[in-house]
């Protein structure tokens, strides 16, 4: 499934942003910070390209059908400053899925830093703390599903980075506590809800929460 959640005129400033951090790669910015979590400067490119890419991709993982008709939405939704499209209405239907950029990007990179780094317990106990924070600052938001003010990830992240104090593979942790903890509260605490969004797509990681993420992460590990 491909949709983008942003206004053309948001996703094109995304891609100027992006755009931006790659050349803050070529200065040695960006490629510091991820180097700390061990990445290289090509694998730091790598991963900025796909949670670009990815962000507009959405794999369907569940259909929930409603008993009550959702009601339409004809124009985009605005949220604390940022206007999210919202997909076309099926009637009496809700698709649940998982967005590849603000999802399973993440994940999968947190799951190669724990085994690389062989660090489990630290980085699970920091991404439950951050997902305790982010869950009660997360709110459905009629038309697109779980959203949150997009600054409010960077800050929780940074507090947590500097709880967790030193450790020689602190910015690791960080990067894992912010994204995963994110997701976690923000995303999948509040499936439980769902059926109240009157949202025909309820994206995991996408739409309200990616923006959240993507700068969590960062930001963490910049922070460690």
């Amino acid at each position: 499934m491909f949709f983008s959640p942003f206004d053309i005129l948001f996703f094109l400033l995304f891609f100027f942003l992006a755009f931006a951090l790659l050349v803050f790669i070529h200065i040695g910015l960006i490629t510091i910070a991820f180097e700390r979590i061990g990445l290289t400067e090509s694998q730091t490119f790598g991963f900025l390209l796909l949670s670009l890419l990815g962000s507009s991709i959405n794999i369907p993982i569940k259909k929930i059908e409603v008993d009550t008709p959702l009601e339409p939405f004809d124009h985009p939704v605005r949220f604390f400053g940022m206007v999210y499209n919202v997909p076309r209405q099926i009637k009496g239907q809700m698709i649940i899925a998982v967005n590849v950029g603000g999802a399973i990007v993440p994940f999968l990179l947190s799951c190669y830093l724990m085994v690389k780094h062989h660090i489990f317990i630290e980085p699970i106990a920091a991404a439950l703390l951050v997902a305790s924070l982010t869950y009660f600052f997360a709110k459905p938001v009629p038309g697109i599903g779980i959203a949150m003010p997009v600054f409010i990830p960077p800050l929780i992240a940074a507090a947590v980075t500097l709880i967790l104090g030193p450790s020689p593979h602190a910015p690791a942790i960080a990067y894992i506590a912010a994204t995963m903890g994110t997701l976690l509260g923000a995303d999948i605490f509040h499936l439980k809800d769902v059926k109240k969004l009157q949202a025909p797509l309820v994206s995991i990681g996408g739409a309200g929460t990616f923006d959240g993420i993507f700068l969590a992460g960062i930001i963490a590990v910049l922070l460690a």
